[in-house]
């Protein structure tokens, strides 16, 4: 069975018979100021896609790293690894996840028999890892915000190379982390994978590119089981000129981080102490837990009633707003502030 994402605004638009011109749509963590689409040649839209050399340099540059292969999306890779690790190492059958985080990662291991076993706010303790498993950490999280350091990582990967295990690395929303402190820099052996994405922060989710960076094993790996044409050219131009383009990066990074602040402080007004719990989150998503389990549920509804779509965690207990722009703060701030008397 699929899972749920954010992002499903004409199937929510229905079930609220509102028409999706309508809709302030905060359901997803996708930057809400997207990378300029640069001139496309029209020969880039005639031929099959080929492998672009100038966006392999440029994604080394950005990723600060010598080996790495495009994705379509990170979805690919999450979904492929758990049988592909099973060849290369047929004893494995365990694999520690955070309890809350990105769904499609446990799924995928469910999928292919593996035991799950979920961790909550601090990662497992190394000496209960089991021989030959596979360690999946969110960094940041998503919803949690949680953010582990390299060096508690670097321990982690020395353990699991020890074990004959496998450490997975999703940065999806590291960009935005101040200082950008990836690990993909530190990997030397095949014990190590870690996933990219680009759409998230350069906001540009629809064109589908994420990258794994990891040694030649894994990326020849993939290469062979995902086949060619992974990526469509037009998509491949966009993300050279993105992932050159540091001063627009520079910029994004500066406007992402305003407008959370000005979000997170609307959000703090608009729901105040006696129901709201925390915020969590980066400058790209904010995830508001409440005192009491039903509220967020009940506000979820009031919202959408609205026109605003965020989302509801699947244990129905949190809410997330991805960030919005400075023009729809204002209709983001009624709404929330109406769904709170509503809901008093």
């Amino acid at each position: 069975m699929a899972l749920l994402h954010g992002g499903q605004l004409q199937q929510v638009a229905k079930q609220y018979n509102i028409p999706p011109s309508d809709w302030i749509d905060v359901s997803t963590g996708i930057a809400p100021i997207s990378y300029p689409i640069p001139i496309i040649p029209l020969s880039v839209w005639q031929q099959l896609p080929q492998q672009n050399p100038d966006l392999i340099a440029a994604a080394q540059q950005y990723y600060q790293c010598s080996q790495l292969m495009i994705t379509n999306g990170s979805q690919a890779i999450i979904k492929a690894l758990p049988a592909l690790y099973r060849q290369k190492n047929a004893e494995s059958q365990d694999v520690y996840l955070p309890e809350r985080g990105y769904k499609e990662h446990a799924h995928a291991w469910k999928n292919a028999g593996y035991n799950l076993h979920f961790y909550q706010e601090f990662l497992p303790e190394m000496s209960e890892i089991l021989p030959n498993s596979v360690l999946v950490i969110i960094n940041p999280n998503n919803p949690t915000g949680q953010f582990f350091n390299g060096q508690v990582i670097a321990q982690y990967q020395e353990r699991l190379k020890l074990i004959n295990g496998l450490l997975v690395l999703d940065e999806a929303f590291i960009d935005v982390v101040p200082g950008n402190q990836s690990y993909y820099n530190q990997l030397e052996n095949s014990h190590s994978l870690v996933l990219r994405s680009f759409g998230k922060f350069f906001g540009l989710a629809g064109i589908r590119i994420g990258f794994l960076v990891a040694n030649g094993y894994w990326c020849g790996a993939f290469k062979e089981l995902l086949g060619p044409w992974q990526i469509n050219g037009p998509a491949q131009l966009i993300a050279q000129h993105a992932l050159q383009d540091t001063s627009w990066q520079t910029r994004q990074k500066d406007t992402l981080t305003r407008l959370r602040i000005a979000q997170e402080h609307m959000l703090r007004q608009a729901f105040p102490q006696i129901i709201l719990r925390e915020i969590n989150g980066c400058n790209l998503f904010l995830t508001l837990s409440f005192h009491q389990q039903d509220t967020a549920k009940k506000l979820y509804h009031l919202l959408c009633q609205q026109g605003v779509y965020c989302r509801l965690a699947d244990e129905q207990d949190t809410l997330r707003f991805g960030i919005t722009t400075e023009e729809l703060l204002e209709r983001l701030t009624l709404a929330c502030r109406q769904a709170y008397q509503q809901l008093t």
